[in-house]
């Protein structure tokens, strides 16, 4: 089976976006349905639908239209890069490409805020993003992992963590 090539996705962003919300890369579920955080057991949605009150059940397009009109952007921080499986641990560092954060800044002057979906996210950003590039200047929250993969935190525990998200684009 080798290194199978991971390709992520576009930004879900707009103009409007005052914070961004960072993952590591794509899991084997989220490529298979092509949607972010697509495992049916990841808590981003329903986290994200408590702190901006839509529906997280409602179809994906609805969903990321409620998270723009809230303004949060989702991104990855690596474009592409070789991963056995889903697991953020098994992705190879020398093989990241990363994502052009930059750019997505210029699109979305209004970003802020930079939160990262765990630890791995923010690792990668770290090691991919220099220091001297525009991204790395904006104030950054490393939140626990949404991902069922992450069970050492029950739900509200996280819930009660990613209302730093609503509160700062709340603040903007």
């Amino acid at each position: 089976m080798g290194n199978p090539v991971v390709i992520g996705f576009a930004p879900l962003a707009d103009a409007t976006a005052s914070v961004l919300v960072l993952g590591s890369l794509p899991s084997v579920a989220s490529v298979l349905v092509g949607q972010y955080y697509g495992h049916p057991r990841n808590a981003f949605w329903p986290i994200m639908g408590r702190l901006f009150g839509f529906d997280a059940t409602a179809q994906y397009s609805e969903r990321c239209a409620a998270l723009q009109a809230a303004g949060v952007a989702v991104w990855d921080v690596a474009a592409q890069a070789q991963r056995p499986g889903s697991l953020d641990a098994a992705i190879r560092a020398p093989t990241v490409q990363p994502t052009d954060l930059d750019g997505l800044l210029r699109r979305c002057p209004g970003i802020g805020h930079v939160f990262f979906n765990g630890g791995a996210a923010a690792t990668l950003f770290r090691r991919h993003h220099p220091a001297d590039t525009d991204i790395r200047q904006l104030p950054a929250t490393r939140l626990p992992s949404t991902s069922p993969a992450h069970a050492s935190l029950r739900f509200e525990q996280k819930l009660t963590a990613w209302q730093v998200v609503r509160d700062r684009v709340q603040s903007s």
